[in-house]
C-alpha cells in the first residue's frame, strides 16, 4: 500500500535525512531515490521523484504521522528569504533548501545526541540500532522485523552495564542517568516544550554529560525550538571563516536553528563529508 503527495517546495529527502539531524534513516540499498527508517515505532519508506513523494502507508497514517514528522505545514521559502541580507547564510540556505527539520521523538533524540558525542555517524547508527534490538519493541512490516527505540524505563531497567555492553563507552552512564531522570519523573520532557530556550537548556543539562551543544541539538531536533543554535566543530569553523567580525543576528533569532542547519550542511558538503 502506498500514498503519494505532490512534491512540496523546499523538500529533498537526501538533504533531510543526511543533514545530521536523525540517525535511524538511511538510503535504501536497492531502491533508487528512496530512504527508509523507523520513527515513533513505525517503519517508513519514502521515495522522491521530480513531481511526487511516495510513502509506504495509507492516507490516514500519512496524515496522522508522517505529514507532521516531515514538517510539511511549514513554508521554508520564508526562512530562506529572511536570510537574504546575509550573503553567506543566503548562499548556504539556497544550497541546502531541501532541508526540513523533522519533528522527532524527544526521548529518542535526547539519547541519540548523547550517543553522538565524540562519535561518527555510522557508529552512532549502529549503537542506536543495537540498542533498539536489545530493548525496544519489535514489530512487523511487509514480512520484516523492525524495532522501536527503547523507552526510558526499559533502559533504566537494563542498567549501566548492559548499556555499556552495547559499545556506548563513556556515554553509558550518561544514557542511564537520562533514563533514570525521565523514567523516575525527575525530568518531564513534555514540560520542556513550553519552556523558554534558556530554561529548557538548563533542564536538559541536569543530565550527566549533557552540555550546551547536546542540549541545543535535542531542543532543535526533538522539541522544534528553532531558536536553538548548536555549535560544533563545523559551526565553529563557519564562524571563524565567515563571521570573524561578529555573529550574524540570525544566529540568535527565532529561526537560528534553521540557519544553523543550512550552514552546517553547506559547509560539510563543501568539504565532501556527506557527498
Amino acid at each position: 500500500m502506498t500514498y503519494s503527495i505532490k512534491r512540496p517546495d523546499n523538500f529533498d529527502i537526501a538533504q533531510i535525512f543526511d543533514c545530521g539531524q536523525c540517525f535511524r534513516f538511511s538510503k535504501h540499498l536497492s531502491k533508487n531515490d528512496t530512504y527508509c527508517g523507523v520513527a515513533f515505532g513505525r517503519y517508513l519508506e519514502i521515495t522522491q521523484t521530480d513531481n511526487d513523494v511516495i510513502f509506504n502507508c495509507d492516507k490516514d497514517t500519512y496524515n496522522n504521522l508522517w505529514h507532521s514528522f516531515l514538517d510539511l505545514d511549514n513554508n521554508y521559502s520564508l526562512y530562506i528569504d529572511s536570510f537574504s541580507n546575509d550573503t553567506v547564510l543566503y548562499e548556504a540556505s539556497k544550497f541546502s533548501s531541501g532541508i526540513r527539520l523533522l519533528k522527532q521523538d524527544p526521548w529518542e533524540t535526547l539519547c541519540s545526541f548523547i550517543i553522538s558525542q565524540n562519535n561518527n555517524i555510522p557508529r552512532i547508527k549502529g549503537i542506536i540500532e543495537n540498542m533498539s534490538k536489545a530493548y525496544g519493541e519489535s514489530f512487523e512490516c511487509d514480512g520484516n522485523t523492525y524495532y522501536s527505540f527503547p523507552t526510558a524505563k526499559a533502559l533504566y531497567d537494563a542498567g549501566t552495564d548492559a548499556i555499556f555492553a552495547l559499545k556506548t563507552g563513556f556515554r553509558a552512564k550518561y544514557i542511564y542517568d537520562a533514563a533514570s531522570k525521565v523514567a523516575g519523573g525527575e525530568l518531564d520532557l513534555n514540560a520542556i516544550f513550553d519552556m523558554p530556550l534558556d530554561d529548557a537548556m538548563q533542564a536538559l543539562m541536569t543530565i550527566k554529560g549533557v552540555g550546551p551543544k547536546v542540549a541545543s541539538c535535542v531542543l532543535l531536533f526533538g522539541f522544534s525550538k528553532y531558536d536553538a543554535f548548536p555549535i560544533d566543530v563545523w559551526v565553529k569553523k563557519i564562524l571563524k571563516n565567515y563571521y570573524s567580525e561578529g555573529m550574524s543576528p540570525h544566529f540568535t533569532g527565532k529561526h537560528a536553528g534553521i540557519a544553523q542547519q543550512y550552514l552546517f550542511y553547506y559547509e560539510r558538503c563543501k568539504n565532501n563529508v556527506y557527498l
